[in-house]
């Protein structure tokens, strides 16, 4: 009885901490140079607690975790001060559509198969629901576009289950086209939230991991599903996109707003730039998925390496600016945009 009540509790007062964390930055910001005992009044907490929340936060910030990246504060005497924010500059209030937004993301969160730590989930979507009032309650429809439609990957299961095979049509979005071909479903499994579906592929005569989203229509065939002997099942034990030395080598100098993707996309090589700029670079699948990466990047990216990129990537740009273009009479001449070589 008393372990899981006491693993609870440090939930919650994990959870407490967090938002007393997240609005203490913006306090302190307020009023600088305040006395610690004086905070402490205020917030409700002892001075001891409060130079422990201090203390945390000292190592907490922006992705990079060097310093200029870090929450940092001046202390004279019994007084401090926040000298870097790291963007924490408000206290943590929603506004009805950021709640609602929440609520709807942690539903979806909550549904998606075979997701760990469900009873934090409840736990956190019970506490915004009830922030939210009658607004959690309002008439929101939640499918889990993620993991596409329901339906169809309990067909793709059914297929596998019974060994079918399957005529799809399928979206591929690094060369941005779609082919019909013929598969030999092997499983279906679902990585970070989103559903594949592993296939023999009788098109590219190789194994292939399908996103069920991308499957826009499949059918299923009157003869077995067999995958040749020398099909072997993709290692995932570090993910889907595994990096290989004869995949292009694209190189970007990026920004402060930028350097987030070096926590989502393997990286061969990070260095520092000038000033806060890093050096990032990073094996991709195809240019064409390099050039819509980057843009959608926009100023936070800088193409260095190769040339083809940067010249795509600028080509894309002058061809957007011209379809924005006004008319002479209105004479609002488009912004410029620069693209590194």
């Amino acid at each position: 009885m008393s372990g899981p009540t006491q693993r609870g509790g440090g939930s919650r007062a994990s959870a407490d901490r967090l938002a007393r964390l997240l609005n203490l930055v913006p306090y302190l910001l307020a009023r600088p140079g305040i006395e610690l005992a004086e905070a402490a009044g205020d917030l409700g907490i002892s001075e001891r607690q409060l130079r422990e929340d201090l203390e945390l936060l000292w190592v907490c910030g922006l992705p990079g975790y060097g310093p200029g990246d870090l929450i940092d504060m001046a202390f004279d005497g019994d007084r401090v001060t926040i000298t870097y924010d790291a963007g924490i500059d408000r206290p943590l209030r929603l506004t009805p559509d950021e709640a609602l937004a929440l609520v709807v993301a942690l539903r979806m969160l909550a549904e998606t198969p075979g997701m760990a730590n469900r009873d934090a989930i409840d736990r956190a979507l019970a506490k915004i629901e009830h922030a939210a009032g009658d607004l959690a309650d309002a008439p929101v429809t939640v499918r889990m576009s993620g993991t596409g439609d329901g339906d169809q990957v309990e067909a793709l299961r059914s297929a596998v289950q019974r060994q079918r095979a399957l005529r799809i049509t399928y979206y591929t979005a690094a060369r941005d086209e779609t082919t019909e071909r013929v598969i030999d479903p092997v499983r279906v499994l679902v990585i970070s939230g989103q559903a594949y579906l592993e296939a023999w592929c009788r098109q590219a005569e190789a194994m292939r991991l399908f996103r069920t989203d991308r499957i826009d229509a499949l059918d299923e065939l009157d003869e077995s599903a067999m995958p040749p002997d020398q099909a072997q099942l993709h290692d995932l034990s570090t993910g889907i996109f595994r990096s290989a030395p004869d995949l292009p080598l694209v190189t970007l100098r990026v920004g402060r707003g930028g350097r987030w993707i070096t926590e989502y996309y393997p990286c061969e090589q990070v260095q520092p730039g000038e000033g806060e700029e890093w050096l990032v670079s990073l094996r991709v699948s195809d240019l064409d998925w390099a050039r819509r990466f980057v843009l959608g990047l926009g100023p936070d990216a800088t193409v260095v390496s190769p040339p083809e990129l940067a010249v795509r990537v600028r080509d894309q740009a002058a061809a957007a600016l011209d379809a924005y273009a006004q008319p002479a009479s209105l004479s609002a001449d488009p912004a410029p945009v620069a693209v590194g070589h």
